[in-house]
């Protein structure tokens, strides 16, 4: 079940074998690009924005949208656009066992599928708003009626109680039904995929994988193997961009910026992408003569990602983890931070405001300079042609991001890094892990809508990938054929089994069949109780059927010529034998006796004389097998 339109921002439902598992659940935050930006402190400018309306007038469209630079934004507190809800509704997946988090990036929904069993019922009441009025690009934005605001503080800290902390190739069992586990995806600290499989299916889900050799721990491909069905998600935003290249350019534009006295920001978010940024500047100041120059980083979680990044040697790669057991710390933001070339604050108040000096390099959030403190140095800085503002999160479209800052004087460098595998590395990805089937977003299965003919820009693989798009039901190719069934020691201790063809043996067994959290078990079936004299009869458990001997099976083929001859010596005449399509009718015309010979089976037809029907039952008999 798809939940999301946006295949870097998955939201799937996977019901598999009595459990339903929900698989990420990224939050579109795109939509928040159609609003004004939030100052942190009241902003002239945004404040005397003339409003928007129609030509016959609206005053609730004029008090709500205001007008930038030829563009049109809603003035209110940012709402996003949720995961699918009339999916959810129909299908009845109010209740999800289980959600499985890819990485840092994709539970920013979470709140919203915890707060409520039925959350769909709680969202927040909003007015009316006549959508087909609004101007573009409003009116063309993805499922503006569900746009709504987002949770808060109580509403996080309770979804983030319920989080599970599991280490890479670590199992862990779903009811007895399935075994889930995480595989590190090469993306980020503690990024993974996830394999999902009973004792005879598997299902892998890869979202967010990178192969380059950046800070985290390799991606492990060779546990992909052997799917019968692979979820594909998350691949890069950005294909024809080369990572190595766009640092580069990010390093070269910051330091010219620098050098003629300028100021440059970066709108990141406080992980991921940071780390490795912050690496190569260490590696590029020095040689640069940007030695002085101040580094700022600004988050509510500064201090904890730069601390934490250093502790949790198990996520990072090899190279990083040797240097943890030394001891030396794994990250150079370290040294950066004692040599105070690097610096980080929780926000623009307090102590940066006594230690703030130009110029600088600002790493803040958001990069959709919607919200955050980045709003606070956009309008500060951005009235100079001196400083620069540098994109390197591929989320947000950087032109619509300043729109709501035109006109404006500082330079604008997108360098957007995107370590995510691209079209080529997922071609030899598939050829090396051979799945049976590949599901993935409709997006990846035809070249982007601005370069059409470009079709090494989508998936190929053999046989072709099944696409989905939001609020979509999709039925996995491979139906489950098989059960585990496990049998007591003492019940297997009483069975013979018996080779009916070379390496082939079988054996019967009478068992009661106990289930329990979805694992099957054969135990012996209860004796019956024997009656004694003058007492009550032992009741016989409850919960478990008597079970009646079983006549023995019987295998093997009937050959005929042998037969007649056996039939011979035991007096019968006057024998003779017919071919039918489905085997042999052996006709005893003296005896006025029919016996019929197939593959599966043997009647012996004779008129209400059971003595020899017994009699040729028993010549049957000596050539078949029992058991």
């Amino acid at each position: 079940y798809c939940l999301s339109g946006h295949p870097t921002l998955p939201c799937n439902v996977l019901k598999f074998k009595s459990t339903t598992i929900m698989l990420d659940c990224g939050l579109d935050m795109t939509s928040t690009l159609n609003f004004l930006p939030l100052p942190l402190v009241q902003s002239p400018r945004l404040s005397n924005l003339p409003g928007w309306s129609l030509k016959d007038g609206n005053a609730f469209l004029d008090k709500e949208l205001k007008e930038c630079s030829g563009h049109v934004f809603v003035d209110s507190v940012p709402e996003f656009c949720l995961p699918e809800v009339r999916l959810r509704r129909a299908n009845n997946l109010s209740t999800v066992d289980v959600i499985l988090i890819s990485n840092y990036a994709l539970y920013d929904a979470l709140p919203i599928h915890t707060r409520h069993t039925g959350f769909t019922a709680q969202c927040m009441p909003r007015n009316h708003r006549p959508d087909r009025l609004l101007p573009s690009p409003l009116k063309d934005a993805v499922e503006v009626s569900t746009w709504r605001r987002c949770y808060t503080m109580q509403e996080v800290n309770s979804a983030l109680s319920k989080i599970q902390l599991v280490g890479y190739s670590q199992k862990i069992e779903l009811f007895g039904a399935v075994q889930v586990t995480p595989l590190s995806s090469g993306y980020a600290l503690g990024s993974s995929n996830w394999i999902i499989q009973s004792h005879y299916e598997k299902v892998s889900y890869v979202s967010g994988s990178s192969l380059l050799t950046t800070h985290p721990q390799p991606m492990d491909q060779a546990s992909l193997k052997n799917s019968d069905v692979l979820v594909l998600t998350g691949l890069t935003q950005i294909p024809t961009a080369n990572p190595d290249g766009m640092v580069g350019e990010f390093c070269s534009n910051l330091a010219l910026t620098v050098r003629n006295g300028g100021n440059v920001l970066v709108p990141c978010y406080p992980s991921g992408v940071i780390y490795d940024l912050l690496e190569c500047l260490y590696q590029y100041i020095d040689s640069a003569g940007l030695s002085s120059v101040p580094l700022y980083f600004i988050s509510p979680v500064a201090n904890s990602s730069l601390e934490f990044s250093q502790i949790f040697a198990e996520w990072l790669c090899h190279n990083k983890q040797s240097k943890v057991y030394l001891p030396e710390p794994p990250f150079p933001h370290a040294e950066l931070i004692q040599t105070n070339k690097l610096k980080h604050y929780p926000s623009i108040h307090g102590d940066f405001s006594n230690d703030f000096r130009q110029p600088c390099v600002v790493f803040t959030g958001h990069p959709s300079l919607r919200f955050g403190d980045v709003v606070h140095f956009m309008e500060l800085w951005g009235k100079s042609s001196l400083n620069t503002v540098i994109f390197t999160e591929p989320d947000f479209s950087y032109l619509e991001a300043l729109a709501p800052y035109q006109p404006l004087a500082m330079k604008c460098i997108y360098c957007p890094i995107d370590t995510r595998l691209n079209f080529i590395q997922v071609s030899k990805l598939l050829k090396e892990v051979q799945p049976l089937h590949v599901v993935c977003p409709e997006q990846y299965t035809q070249p982007p809508p601005a370069q059409s003919h470009r079709m090494d820009l989508m998936i190929d693989c053999q046989p072709p990938a099944m696409s989905y798009r939001r609020a979509e039901v999709l039925a996995l190719p491979f139906k489950r054929r098989y059960e585990k069934i496990e049998i007591m020691p003492e019940l297997a201790d009483s069975l013979v089994p018996m080779e009916i063809k070379p390496g082939i043996s079988l054996a019967t067994v009478s068992a009661v069949l106990h289930t329990k959290d979805n694992k099957h078990l054969l135990q012996p079936p209860p004796r019956p109780a024997q009656p004694t004299s003058g007492k009550k009869r032992k009741r016989v458990s409850d919960d478990v059927p008597d079970c009646k001997v079983l006549k023995p099976l019987l295998s093997g083929s009937i050959p005929v010529e042998q037969f007649v001859q056996t039939l011979e010596k035991h007096g019968f005449s006057d024998i003779k034998v017919e071919d039918t399509a489905k085997g042999h009718i052996v006709l005893l015309q003296e005896a006025e006796t029919l016996i019929q010979i197939e593959e599966d089976s043997t009647h012996i037809i004779c008129d209400n004389d059971e003595m020899l029907r017994v009699r040729l039952r028993d010549l049957v008999l000596k050539f078949l097998q029992k058991f």
